[in-house]
């Protein structure tokens, strides 16, 4: 599966180290990206070099609806509604986001990705699997067939989602952990890197690393 939108200019959320990722995948593709939005200096990326940079979100209005499209380039932070609002604020104003698939990753053309996903090189997405809209799926990690993921998930480098995963919004993955098969992962859920989940999650639990060891609901 390859980005299915007409070549229009590509407007960059953000500079960081998630959005020269994108950045370098879409280049790769042939999309031309005309601005970045970061009030930063990047001078370290090498990647925006020569490309316009705006300083305030409302900035955008220069460049018709119709004519560009935007990606998010801001990572998912656990538990926070950062990304969700950066992602209201420009819908609000008629700007559409489009997914990024790397050629580089593998996905079932019997899977169903969302609205604005994101899929990075080496992920792997197997036959009968549903990505919800704006969830990230990070280098090399794998989800296994008929898994549910819902908006906004974030599935760090590595993690594997074994066969029947279901999640809800907002759930956080992190780096190298395993969630076993047909489990449930409820809302606001964190699994911390290399973790293994071997139980369902309700709403705000967190897995720790070290053991797995569940937490109390934080909120």
């Amino acid at each position: 599966m390859t980005n299915q939108h007409p070549l229009k200019p590509i407007i960059m959320i953000g500079a960081g180290g998630h959005a020269s990722v994108l950045a370098d995948i879409l280049l790769s593709q042939g999309y031309s990206i005309k601005a970045f939005i970061s009030p930063d200096e990047i001078n370290q990326r090498n990647i925006f070099k020569g490309i316009q940079q705006l300083r305030n979100d409302s900035d955008i209005e220069q460049f018709q609806a119709s004519d560009v499209f935007l990606v998010n380039g801001i990572g998912i932070v656990p538990r926070s509604n950062r990304r969700q609002k950066i992602q209201s604020y420009y819908l609000d104003k008629g700007y559409q986001f489009i997914s990024v698939v790397s050629d580089k990753a593998i996905v079932s053309k019997f899977s169903d990705v969302g609205e604005a996903c994101q899929i990075f090189p080496g992920a792997v997405i197997q036959a009968g699997v549903s990505i919800g809209a704006y969830s990230i799926i990070n280098t090399g990690a794998l989800v296994e067939h008929d898994c549910q993921l819902g908006s906004f998930n974030h599935i760090a480098p590595n993690a594997v989602l074994c066969g029947g995963v279901i999640t809800a919004t907002d759930v956080f993955v992190g780096a190298n952990a395993t969630v076993l098969p047909n489990l449930h992962l409820d809302k606001g859920v964190i699994v911390g890197a290399g973790a293994v989940v071997k139980d369902h999650l309700q709403s705000n639990q967190t897995a720790h690393s070290a053991n797995a060891f569940i937490a109390p609901s934080e909120l």
